[in-house]
């Protein structure tokens, strides 16, 4: 009896549980299994432990791409900045002093700093060697009329007489064997990085510094041709850097020179000049070139695009939604050099949302604005290491950062 009525009594626990929604079984023990209280932490990238290893200074270095002839202290800034002359083949002890001193996050090569194919590959990996953090190796390598080793007579390399010329044909694909040839050989060089493709478009006839530069005056032929590109590239293993943003074929002036603006409003430079720019996002382009162009009907700020947070920031970043390396144009040119001095235009650039600060007139000078901006709260840590990680995370997806 006894047994009988606890058996009863269990049946109607049971049934009052099932009628009240009650769970049993492994439904019921799932709902009773402790809650994890912590994500579990993945394992943190090679970018990530890099960052976390530097010195502010170090950081800082990252934010620069400089001159050889920067890292040599017995040249004065026009020296260093003269296209034919004072030109490092070799480093020196000193350099590599400056470059411990002052570490940087690049090297641009330049003409003047080629003199054979052994010389080049040796000056390329003395550099690498004496950086404590591998570095980015750019050279402007776009075939046609700006071609550091295309044009150099020591070296046995494919020509192309420009790239309007292969625009012309209207075949994409001249431009992707364009890209894959030229990034093959830089690669051999010791090259991650070419300042190309050129995404302009050359709408203006009286445009004295892009012309055939620029694949075309289609904005949607230049779109096509920039992208196959920017493939052939990365098929080489190359870094790309779609240039000059928002556009330079509309102008008439050069930055080189002073100061030049493009009249433009956003909505008519989205119809055209910014067409090739939306599509070498979409390629995945690893860097956008920002310009010392001045965009008087889209800005307030008056300022160049290099320094400009509305266009950099708001534009480029926000609106159309970029999200690799932003680099500014050379900072040694006239449209910045004759208003800022070395210190200030760099600090401009960070702050308007730049991660590279490309060829200070004076490095050491810019350097130590940047360190001084970050001392005293200009420039944000927050701010540095968002830049740094960016290209720390570049150069890892390429293989530089161990």
């Amino acid at each position: 009896m006894k047994r009988s009525l606890v058996a009863i009594i269990l049946l109607s626990v049971l049934l009052a549980l099932c009628a009240c929604g009650g769970k049993t079984g492994p439904a019921a023990m799932e709902s009773l299994s402790p809650t994890p209280t912590t994500a579990p932490t993945p394992e943190q990238s090679a970018a990530e432990k890099a960052l976390a290893a530097m010195s502010t200074d170090e950081k800082i270095g990252q934010l620069f791409m400089i001159r050889p002839e920067s890292l040599d202290p017995n040249l004065t800034p026009a020296q260093v900045h003269n296209a034919e002359q004072y030109g490092a083949t070799e480093v020196s002890d000193a350099m590599a002093a400056t470059l411990k001193e002052y570490p940087a996050g690049g090297i641009a090569v330049f003409s003047k700093n080629i003199s054979s194919p052994a010389q080049l590959t040796s000056f390329v990996a003395a550099l690498q060697n004496a950086s404590a953090t591998p570095l980015i190796m750019g050279i402007d390598e776009e075939g046609g009329s700006v071609a550091r080793i295309g044009n150099s007579k020591s070296f046995d390399v494919p020509k192309y007489g420009s790239m309007g010329k292969i625009g012309a044909t209207g075949d994409t694909e001249n431009a992707g064997n364009v890209g894959y040839t030229i990034g093959s050989y830089l690669k051999k060089y010791g090259f991650t990085l070419d300042f190309a493709p050129v995404a302009d478009v050359n709408t203006n006839p009286h445009n004295i510094v892009i012309g055939n530069r620029a694949f075309g005056s289609d904005p949607e032929l230049v779109a096509g041709m920039v992208s196959a590109e920017i493939d052939g590239l990365h098929r080489a293993g190359i870094m790309s850097c779609a240039k000059h943003f928002p556009g330079h074929g509309d102008t008439m002036g050069d930055t080189h020179d002073g100061y030049v603006s493009v009249t433009k409003t956003w909505e008519e430079l989205k119809n055209c000049e910014l067409i090739p720019f939306v599509a070498a996002m979409k390629a995945g382009t690893d860097m956008i070139m920002a310009a010392h162009i001045t965009a008087v009907n889209v800005t307030d700020d008056g300022l160049p695009a290099s320094l400009s947070k509305e266009l950099i920031t708001d534009k480029l970043r926000g609106e159309l939604g970029y999200k690799g390396v932003i680099i500014t144009d050379s900072m040694g040119m006239g449209a910045i050099e004759n208003k800022y001095s070395s210190a200030d235009a760099a600090v401009k650039a960070i702050l308007a949302g730049a991660d590279v600060v490309l060829m200070p007139m004076d490095y050491r000078a810019a350097f130590e604005g940047v360190r001084k901006a970050v001392e005293d709260g200009t420039i944000s840590e927050k701010r540095l290491d968002e830049s740094v990680l960016r290209i720390l995370n570049l150069k890892e997806q390429y293989g530089i950062l161990k």
